[in-house]
């Protein structure tokens, strides 16, 4: 059993990362597997639109870091899934890797998972990100585990968001729960 964390913010180590690696920290801490990924500094091309996935059943595009992180996401139990932000949305950077995944729809390669979404913003707008990434989520079968809303602009304020932490907290036990149903 594995629990993957995906961050689609450009900072590798800002709110969004550390709220989902408080998820990820309760579950190693109860012995689960996880692994972290952030899409900083990775390559994500835009879905082009081409529909040759109908046919392939894979994304066509090869020359970006898209495969590598989606065969992680294939490998896991459950997806942490998050983003900051932006203009009441998830940024562009998730988006493109969102979008992407529509080569997997048709064979319905990703039903199955269970999925938490999470979304840190400055001032407001975060129940639209949660909206985008839950649609994400279910569009491909995910089970729900829930959300997760922070409040953070400089890195590491959201470890200040006492109601982000317990909900994270929260969360992650209920995976742990999940995964190992006899752990104390």
């Amino acid at each position: 059993m594995k629990v993957l964390g995906l961050s689609g913010s450009m900072r590798k180590e800002g709110n969004t990362s550390q709220l989902i690696k408080v998820v990820l920290e309760r579950c190693e801490s109860a012995g689960v597997k996880t692994e972290f990924i952030s899409l900083a500094g990775k390559k994500i091309n835009p879905c082009l639109g081409c529909e040759k996935c109908k046919e392939l059943k894979w994304c066509i595009i090869e020359n970006d870091d898209w495969s590598d992180v989606i065969m992680k996401v294939l490998d896991c139990d459950v997806l942490v899934i998050g983003s900051p932000t932006y203009y009441y949305d998830v940024g562009g950077h998730i988006k493109n890797f969102i979008d992407r995944t529509y080569s997997l729809y048709h064979d319905r390669k990703l039903a199955g998972r269970k999925g938490v979404a999470i979304a840190v913003h400055a001032s407001s707008g975060a129940s639209r990100t949660i909206q985008t990434l839950e649609g994400f989520l279910s569009t491909h079968e995910f089970s729900s585990l829930g959300w997760v809303k922070g409040k953070g602009y400089k890195e590491g304020d959201v470890l200040k968001d006492v109601e982000a932490m317990n909900k994270a907290k929260k969360i992650g036990d209920k995976i742990v729960r999940l995964l190992m149903p006899n752990h104390d």
